[in-house]
């Protein structure tokens, strides 16, 4: 018996999240991220730009982790414009690389409007074939093509141009709402249509310029999964991203996992651990220094609080009268203890003795002074790259990571 088509999530936070206008993230937060999806099993993280310079530390460092198992399941994949030029480049950046997502616009609007004479329809398709080419004579393992608008792509063209890609090697297409414009109802025919006749997977990626992010990106895979085909769904961790956001993270899982007519009949990628959730979305809040929504679905401060007396009442008999999922699913209900009394902090002038007391206190001693001054030098420069406070957690890796973290903290112009 043929298994089940499955959908997969691809976070695209530490590429287009960052994109958001106004926000960005330290390389060392980037760095948590993609630990913290790879223990929430998500199938890849798009994180990072290989063609860009400041990122070259970071993604090799993180390509290390990999070596060394701590990134153990998830993919890293980097995303890159379609040419010959840029995959020459990534390669020479980063060389140990494997999976990328090639990508290139594919409107008539973008076309005419954004090449301006440089490409037309043919060449968007000539040169997106020689950058896959490119791409698997360098060793790439997986190569995703995006088609950048293809929701105001016409249909005949895009399937020509995926077909392309596929003949010259691509493993998925990447189909981009771009502008948010689609519709639940668009988004699944165009998709099921492009599915059957280019007979590959294919990734969904949508904005929430219409407030549709979530139903546009489960609608979307749904028309793939129903014409015979794994589909992979972009998320962004608290919804961020461009403009009005992409989809969030937990409320994709959410809505294939408990919504009506998907439950039991689309199935999600069974690596999904949903108890992470709680400690990426928080940490993810903090980093960016962009609070959670009081009524984010999952996450937010009132996801599951009752106070009207019906409502009260009914979740307090049982808590299916107005719960849908438990909280103890997401990783809430445990308590979260502050500190409010002295509290010794390390950061970019700490001293041994208040940094050994910080370790301490999150239960990691070190086997001499030496050591403690080498990992009390990579904090000082974290607490300057970050610029705020370090949490546990990123503690924790520069100390058990040393080598990799400090290549993370160092640019070079």
């Amino acid at each position: 018996m043929k298994p089940k088509n499955k959908i997969y999530i691809i976070d695209v936070t530490n590429r287009d999240g960052v994109q958001t206008s106004r926000i960005c993230l330290s390389k060392l937060q980037k760095t948590m991220l993609n630990i913290y999806l790879n223990e929430m099993g998500v199938f890849q993280s798009e994180f990072g730009f290989p063609i860009t310079r400041h990122e070259t530390n970071y993604l090799n460092a993180n390509l290390e982790l990999v070596k060394k198992g701590v990134l153990s399941a998830i993919r890293l994949g980097g995303w890159l414009r379609a040419t010959k030029e840029d995959v020459k480049a990534v390669f020479k950046m980063v060389p140990e690389i494997k999976h990328l997502n090639l990508s290139i616009s594919t409107s008539d609007q973008m076309i005419m409007h954004k090449f301006k004479g440089k490409l037309d329809h043919s060449s968007v398709i000539k040169e997106m074939v020689a950058a896959v080419k490119e791409a698997h004579k360098f060793g790439a393992e997986s190569i995703g093509v995006n088609a950048e608008d293809a929701s105001r792509t016409r249909l005949e063209y895009l399937i020509e141009f995926a077909k392309a890609a596929k003949d010259a090697g691509a493993e998925r297409i990447r189909y981009c709402d771009n502008l948010g414009c689609d519709t639940p109802y668009t988004i699944y025919a165009r998709m099921n249509i492009l599915a059957k006749e280019v007979e590959l997977p294919l990734e969904v990626h949508c904005h929430n310029d219409l407030g549709l992010v979530v139903a546009n990106s489960i609608c979307g895979a749904r028309g793939v999964l129903d014409a015979g085909y794994d589909a992979y769904i972009n998320t962004c961790i608290n919804g961020m991203g461009e403009r009005a956001g992409n989809a969030d993270l937990v409320s994709v899982i959410l809505a294939i996992k408990y919504g009506t007519g998907f439950r039991d009949k689309y199935f999600l990628d069974e690596k999904i651990d949903l108890k992470v959730a709680w400690r990426i979305c928080k940490y993810a809040s903090y980093a960016f220094g962009v609070p959670i929504p009081i009524n984010q679905p999952g996450i937010g401060a009132n996801a599951f609080a009752h106070e009207s007396g019906i409502h009260a009442d009914g979740a307090l008999k049982d808590r299916r009268n107005y719960e849908l999922y438990d909280f103890e699913e997401l990783g809430r209900g445990e308590p979260e203890i502050i500190e409010t009394g002295r509290k010794i902090t390390a950061g970019e002038y700490s001293g041994i003795k208040g940094f050994r007391n910080v370790y301490e206190k999150i239960e990691i001693e070190f086997k001499d002074d030496q050591e403690a001054t080498e990992v009390l030098e990579l904090v000082r420069y974290a607490n300057v790259h970050n610029q705020k406070p370090l949490t546990d957690g990123e503690l924790r890796f520069i100390a058990q990571y040393p080598v990799p973290a400090r290549k993370i903290f160092t640019m070079t112009p």
